[in-house]
């Protein structure tokens, strides 16, 4: 794609900021600072996955999946900032749902031990992770807010905080993984998936574009599984006091 063609793509954002004017939805700033944004990250990210794939340093490698997890961290916790000690649970279950979900498509031999493989698939996977826990944590929070009052019930009728919380955390960790199991559904008949349609407009085979996107699909499915799961366990604590009182958000 030339420049100039990728310069022409900014018309879909001049209409997207035209019908926020014409609506008068106020989001003119945010898709202007989110243009601008976006186009330098991936443009960085470019140059810098330009040479960790020349070079295939695994502390270099190491170093990235690091700083995803971080910053995919943030994005969930800076919209749970009322839970303290949020972060580094968040941080301990996206970690470990990437060391299973990439060390099982290591150890199983399904790819190889390279950047070109592990940077792309781990940067989908922990994307996906992100979107999880952020719905997890919304989800428990309106949880919480709505069923304050049966919690407080059981709490007083002698059971413990997790079995008192265990129907919320079971509703919210569903209603996580309903967009991951959703698009499991669709995949093919309502969208073709990124993954997928790069490759097939880079020149690879239709059939062998197939086989990755259904390897990232089954990735999705079971790091979506693994991260809720894992966050319910972390975090359960956290909308309690050390007297297991339950706290209002």
């Amino acid at each position: 794609m030339s420049l100039f063609a990728l310069s022409m793509t900014l018309i879909f954002v001049a209409f997207a900021i035209f019908i926020s004017i014409w609506q008068k939805l106020g989001l003119e700033k945010d898709l202007f600072i989110g243009t601008v944004r976006s186009a330098i990250q991936l443009l960085l990210v470019g140059y810098v996955l330009q040479y960790v794939f020349q070079s295939d340093n695994p502390l270099i490698i190491l170093f990235i999946l690091l700083l995803m997890i971080a910053v995919a961290t943030w994005n969930v916790f800076r919209r749970n900032k009322t839970l303290k000690g949020a972060a580094i649970r968040i941080g301990a279950a996206l970690c470990m749902t990437e060391i299973i979900t990439v060390g099982l498509l290591l150890v199983l031999r399904i790819i190889p031990f390279s950047s070109t493989y592990i940077i792309p698939i781990s940067g989908m996977t922990i994307g996906n992770s992100m979107v999880v826990a952020s719905l997890y944590l919304n989800q428990m929070n309106r949880e919480i807010t709505a069923n304050h009052g049966e919690v407080e019930t059981l709490l007083a009728l002698g059971a413990g905080a997790k079995q008192a919380i265990h129907p919320l955390m079971k509703r919210a960790t569903k209603s996580s993984m309903i967009p991951t199991i959703d698009g499991m559904k669709t995949v093919g008949l309502v969208q073709l998936p990124g993954m997928m349609t790069g490759m097939i407009i880079a020149g690879a085979s239709p059939l062998e574009a197939v086989r990755y996107q259904i390897l990232i699909v089954f990735a999705f499915a079971s790091s979506a599984a693994l991260t809720s799961i894992m966050l319910s366990m972390l975090t359960y604590r956290l909308w309690f006091t050390k007297q297991d009182s339950l706290i209002k958000v």
